[in-house]
Parts: structure tokens; C-alpha cells; sequence
């Protein structure tokens, strides 16, 4: 299968969510369902003062995660997804979103003490997850939490789940303590904390 060499952008994604209502059954499949259980079952109960979303899509994770922060911020690169994310969420004032294309544009200021990468990181090339780790490692307050869920299939994107997983890890090395990795069938989960 051929890869594609660069980052996918504001395109690919809005194409997607233009050709179908749900184009990766994130509303309706069995194992997203599943896969967003064990991603907040990993928080184990944690509750968060600010959290961040990088790829909300159309803020199904994005509505568990708003039980366990008492503020989140989720950006996404389409705003068809974002459109029906604010509507899911309507009722959470303590959510807010914003159209970002991370890591080339990302929230300044804040320090997040919960960062999500829900099968985002492997749409990126090798020049964007190094981007990513810095940005990551300056706005991660100590002792935050960075969780990581990846498809580990075969895909056409930049990067492998493993691979992604894998280079960002590396480049935050210094910063974080692996805390659980876990494999599924399809996919891996992997905590990180930031150092305190």
C-alpha cells in the first residue's frame, strides 16, 4: 500500500465528512464505542482541570471526556465535523472547540493538564510529530496526563499507529513517564505523564 508522504490536511478531512455523514462510523460502530470506553476507563477516574483535544472529529470521545475535565478545549481541522461536535455538546458550556490545524497552529498560553491524541498522530509526517513533541512538552503541565489511542491496521496515511506512537514517544522522551501501553486487536493505548 502506498503511503502518503505529507501531513494530511484541511482537505482530505472536510472531503471525508462531506462524502458521508460518518465517515469512520465513529457514531455507530461496536469498536469505536469500546475503544472510547477503555480510553476513559485508562483516565482511571481522573478529573482534570483543563483539558485538550487535538481531533475531536464530531466530539463523540469529546463528550466522555467533558465528564472527567472541568474544562476542555477541541479542535479539529473540519469544520463540518466541528459543526456537528458544537451540536452534540451543546448543553457543556465548560467545552469550547476551535478549527486548528495542529501542530502548524495551536492554542497559546494555557498549560493542559490532559492532552488526547485519539487517532490523530498518524496523519502526520515525520516533520509535524516533531513539531507536535515540542509543542506537547511546553504546554503538558507537570504531572498531566497525554493519552494516546491509534488504530494499528494497515493505512495509506504518513504514518504507521505503531510508527507515530513510537516517534512521539521518543521525541518526549526526556519529559514523560510511560505510565500504561496496551494492545487490542486493532488498536494500542498508550498513557504518558509529564514529569512533575
Amino acid at each position: 500500500m502506498k503511503r502518503y508522504k505529507t501531513s494530511l490536511g484541511h482537505d482530505y478531512f472536510e472531503t471525508m465528512y462531506r462524502g458521508t455523514d460518518d465517515p469512520w462510523d465513529l457514531e455507530s460502530s461496536a469498536y469505536e464505542r469500546d475503544k472510547y470506553a477503555h480510553s476513559i476507563g485508562a483516565l482511571a477516574g481522573r478529573t482534570y482541570e483543563l483539558g485538550f483535544e487535538i481531533g475531536c472529529a464530531k466530539g463523540v470521545l469529546t463528550q466522555s471526556l467533558a465528564t472527567q475535565c472541568h474544562a476542555l478545549l477541541a479542535i479539529d481541522v473540519s469544520e463540518t465535523a466541528l459543526k456537528a461536535a458544537r451540536e452534540r455538546c451543546a448543553a457543556l458550556d465548560h467545552v469550547s472547540f476551535g478549527r486548528m490545524i495542529f501542530p502548524g497552529r495551536a492554542p497559546i498560553g494555557s498549560a493542559f493538564d490532559l492532552i488526547i491524541l485519539s487517532e490523530v498522530a498518524y496523519y502526520w509526517d515525520a516533520h509535524d510529530i516533531s513539531r507536535a513533541a515540542q509543542w506537547i512538552a511546553t504546554h503538558i503541565a507537570p504531572g498531566g496526563d497525554i493519552l494516546l489511542v491509534h488504530w494499528t491496521g494497515e493505512t495509506d496515511y504518513p504514518q504507521s499507529g505503531d510508527d507515530a506512537v513510537i516517534k512521539l514517544q521518543a521525541a518526549l522522551a526526556l519529559a514523560i513517564t510511560v505510565i500504561t501501553t496496551e494492545r487490542m486487536p486493532h488498536y494500542r493505548l498508550d498513557l504518558w505523564r509529564a514529569h512533575a
